[in-house]
């Protein structure tokens, strides 16, 4: 089973970057592809990136030139660098991960506010 946890989330301003980490543990191999996610306050949950196992990656325009998503298999974490923050980029972040079984697997979330 696959555990990931979130971290990095929290309180910038407008302009400003931060750097999202997702730890991975249990049944890294399996995994074919991870993504990034984040949900705003009264809407639905967004993809924002994805990375497959191969490191092809993809990402939402609003995003595009701003934000980089990464893995690191050696520390068996992936990442989501953001800069250039915008108020509308505050949600809740979560990870997550597609395993080549079809399971699919989120952690708990990281909560970034950009403040204006």
């Amino acid at each position: 089973q696959v555990q990931l946890v979130e971290s990095g989330g929290g309180l910038v301003q407008a302009g400003g970057s931060l750097r999202l980490s997702c730890a991975v543990s249990g049944g890294i191999f399996s995994i074919s592809a991870m993504g990034w996610y984040r949900q705003a306050p009264g809407k639905q949950r967004e993809v924002v990136a994805t990375i497959t196992s191969s490191g092809t990656t993809n990402y939402i325009d609003s995003v595009k030139g701003r934000f980089t998503i990464s893995r690191d298999n050696g520390k068996n974490s992936m990442y989501l660098q953001m800069n250039s923050l915008k108020p509308e980029d505050t949600a809740d972040y979560y990870c997550n991960a597609y395993l080549k079984t079809g399971m699919l697997y989120w952690g708990k979330g990281t909560l970034v506010t950009v403040s204006s």
